[in-house]
């Protein structure tokens, strides 16, 4: 029972495993019989050992030699065995660090991190990303899953890349879903928007399946998905669609001394949004007296948030009630 128990561990090990197993058995085994065979050349069995390893590695340090015709006949035998194992040792090794690299790029290994990004879907939007997280968070790791990449080298983008499609509980569990810290679906603009909305609202459920208190950021680019992608469990809708639009009219609208698209990217990049309760010393105070308690402290008011209501940049004389939001802008 205990030999086929030993059997059933020593075959589920991996090859370099059972390799290095083999050559230690056979090694000893090759120190106790030259040890055996001339004690006085070979004092201890560890004596015999380390010839052993030294002459299968076809090292030969010399130090020890064995004297005698039998001894330099377990000599040959060594060569001929340990010899070829310890090369074919060194060449899967060799084989199996190439294999990772192939399966790592081809997407194929699982990740074993945690408290890490995930991003679905591939394009240029996701590339962008990946840049912007790598340079604000370069300790931050990154897992990407797509269907359609092929591969993708970890040289030219830090993410784990992860081959297949996120609406399985298999792929999501590749990605350790349940140990990640976020989650960001983008829309696939390859299809049309009903197809692209349907495959991001299947991929919000997958993913809320297998992690009830993550957040889910889903790319919505239809407004009628939008309720579905929320029933199905995102925690922020990015309308893509709305926002181009609103920016589309901002740069045909403008004065020719502005620069809309630009002065939003630049925001973006160099500051980051931030909601906070009303501060009470704020309370039943003034838009301007706000302004200048969040100056104070390195953030930029830029509006507040009253029962789901936004106002923009409001009169100066705006009085703030108890409970109202501060939108505020602040450094990363």
């Amino acid at each position: 029972m205990y030999i086929r128990l030993l059997k059933h561990i020593y075959f589920r090990l991996p090859t370099a495993v059972k390799l290095l197993i083999t050559i230690f058995l056979l090694m000893s085994f090759f120190g106790l019989l030259i040890h055996l065979t001339e004690p006085a050349q070979f004092p201890s069995i560890f004596d015999g050992i380390w010839w052993a390893f030294v002459t299968g590695a076809t090292v030969g340090y010399g130090d020890y030699v064995p004297l005698t015709a039998t001894g330099r006949i377990i000599g040959i035998l060594l060569i001929l065995t340990g010899g070829g194992l310890l090369a074919f040792y060194i060449t899967s090794l060799s084989a199996a660090t190439v294999k990772r690299e192939q399966d790592l790029e081809y997407g194929r290994l699982p990740f074993r991190g945690s408290n890490h990004y995930i991003f679905i879907g591939w394009n240029e939007r996701t590339r962008q990303l990946i840049d912007i997280v790598a340079q604000k968070y370069p300790s931050m790791r990154m897992v990407l899953i797509d269907r359609t990449l092929r591969n993708i080298s970890f040289t030219d983008f830090p993410v784990h890349f992860i081959h297949g499609d996120a609406t399985e509980d298999s792929v999501l569990a590749k990605a350790n879903i349940a140990y990640a810290a976020r989650v960001l679906i983008s829309a696939d603009i390859a299809k049309n928007e009903r197809q692209a909305d349907n495959y991001t609202i299947l991929a919000t459920i997958a993913v809320r399946g297998n992690n009830k208190d993550i957040p889910i950021i889903a790319e919505i680019l239809s407004r009628i998905q939008i309720e579905n992608a929320l029933r199905a469990g995102a925690s922020t809708i990015i309308r893509s669609n709305d926002f181009m639009s609103g920016l589309f009219f901002h740069e045909l609208s403008h004065s020719k001394s502005a620069t809309p698209f630009e002065d939003v990217i630049q925001i973006l990049v160099q500051q980051q949004f931030s909601h906070i309760t009303l501060p009470v010393e704020c309370e039943n105070k003034t838009y301007q007296t706000a302004v200048n308690h969040l100056l104070a402290k390195g953030r930029l008011l830029i509006g507040i948030i009253r029962e789901n209501e936004h106002y923009i940049h409001p009169k100066a004389n705006f009085l703030l009630l108890k409970g109202d939001i501060l939108i505020s802008l602040t450094k990363w």
